[in-house]
């Protein structure tokens, strides 16, 4: 049969481009559809504005610290408008980056939401479309619990486009996107609750990091409520909102932000017209090669629940263009000593096993932890303290796990992944020469394990 494209790319995120892009240059005909913006939740509504405002709070800490440095600021404001304003800009400009990237490879863009009609046919406005191969990419959507009042809840989609600031923020959650948003909202100064229903946040990070970052945010101010979680929401006559707790309490806010959990954007996709199937969490199933239970269609990144990162969902698109259409050239992605980052305040950055990992995999390991106040501070009067932790196989000498809490953990924490990734012992740590005076060089000088 002939079709009209090769591949028919269903969501423009970082995952559909990647695949789309690469695949037209192998030289296969390519389309893809998006029926909202170009690049996906990562650009729009994800990691790019999230960094962007995440800058912007940082700067309150930036500001108190200039004085012990000589600098006088006099009064500092900050307006919600203007950062909201700069940050649309740049991301109209990325959608524009996205699409020359599209165009200038070959691939035919359609605007508009596509549903599948058969295995090999899609639907875009009206239009029909044929394809051999159809790869399913369309990202992941915030879930807001089903609780009387839950409408007058926002999700991070909401945020982002706020008119102005609220004055109290109520955030629910307890991965990622709450302690980052919880961040962000106290960081611009709004008076900030972060609510968790379990006993502390950011479960499968290494319980050191968790703890830190739970003393962290308690001593800049932030109001920490674990095992608590909202019963419903209701609108009080001065247009604030009133959270009523499951243990019968009461918390007054102006704005309650849900960040608990995200599902596949799998609305009006068609599937039922296919024989794709999905898992017991409601995400598409498919094997090592991103294949679903349908020949004819693939499915990669936050809609198959995997790893829910960007990076991935951009290898993963980069694995399924090879496999298809340049099969000598494919490798699997490995999922392996994947790195990443909190972008709270202050940073977490990690990679590889977590202390409590290397217990249960067997592991007999050997701990390295250094605690300190980072030398920008010290001439000023904040008292926050960085973690470093290396979890490290006592029989091999390899480091299993880096983990991070302080400034710029992201950025130090991408170079080690490397050498985590090739395998480095902790001897190839310790004859490493630090960069000085860094708190990077910390992690190539602790000598003496805890406890030991």
């Amino acid at each position: 049969m002939a079709y009209d494209f090769d591949l028919f790319v269903i969501g423009a995120g970082s995952g559909g481009v990647r695949a789309a892009r690469f695949a037209a240059g192998f030289g296969a005909r390519v389309a893809i559809a998006e029926s909202r913006y170009l690049g996906g939740t990562c650009v729009n509504v994800g990691c790019v504005p999230k960094k962007l405002l995440v800058y912007g709070a940082h700067f309150a800490d930036d500001f108190e610290q200039a004085q012990g440095f000589g600098w006088s600021l006099g009064d500092a404001g900050f307006d919600w408008a203007t950062l909201i304003a700069n940050k649309n800009r740049e991301i109209h400009r990325l959608n524009g980056i996205y699409r020359n990237l599209l165009v200038n490879s070959g691939v035919t863009l359609l605007e508009g939401h596509a549903r599948l009609i058969d295995p090999h046919t899609v639907e875009v406005a009206g239009q029909r479309c044929t394809a051999e191969h159809i790869l399913i990419a369309t990202g992941g959507w915030p879930q807001i619990p089903d609780i009387p009042g839950r409408e007058l809840a926002i999700s991070s989609n909401e945020a982002f486009f706020l008119e102005q600031l609220p004055k109290r923020v109520l955030v629910v959650g307890g991965g990622y996107i709450a302690v980052e948003f919880a961040s962000i909202f106290h960081g611009l100064g709004a008076q900030t609750t972060l609510l968790y229903r379990r006993e502390l946040f950011l479960r499968g990070f290494d319980d050191a990091v968790r703890h830190h970052l739970r003393d962290e945010l308690g001593r800049k101010g932030m109001n920490l409520q674990f095992n608590a979680d909202i019963a419903r929401i209701e609108k009080q006559a001065d247009g604030s909102l009133l959270a009523t707790l499951q243990d019968g309490r009461h918390l007054e806010t102006d704005c309650v932000f849900y960040a608990t959990g995200r599902r596949p954007m799998l609305d009006n996709l068609g599937l039922e017209n296919t024989g794709v199937e999905l898992d017991a969490r409601g995400f598409i199933k498919v094997d090592d090669q991103y294949q679903t239970a349908e020949p004819s269609i693939l499915a990669l990144g936050d809609v198959i629940g995997r790893v829910q990162l960007t990076p991935v969902a951009l290898a993963e698109g980069m694995a399924v263009a090879r496999r298809l259409f340049r099969p000598e050239e494919y490798r699997p992605v490995d999922y392996e000593h994947i790195p990443t980052a909190v972008f709270s305040l202050p940073n977490i950055g990690t990679v590889g096993l977590t202390e409590q990992q290397a217990r249960a995999k067997g592991y007999k390991v050997k701990l390295f932890e250094s605690r300190f106040r980072p030398m920008k501070l010290t001439l000023t009067e904040n008292q926050e303290r960085t973690l470093m932790k290396l979890v490290v196989d006592a029989e091999s000498d390899r480091v299993l796990g880096c983990h991070m809490v302080g400034p710029d953990a992201g950025e130090i924490v991408q170079g080690l992944a490397v050498a985590i990734k090739a395998g480095a012992t902790k001897r190839i740590f310790d004859e490493t020469i630090g960069v000085h005076p860094t708190a990077a060089e910390e992690f190539v000088t602790m000598r003496t394990p805890v406890g030991a």
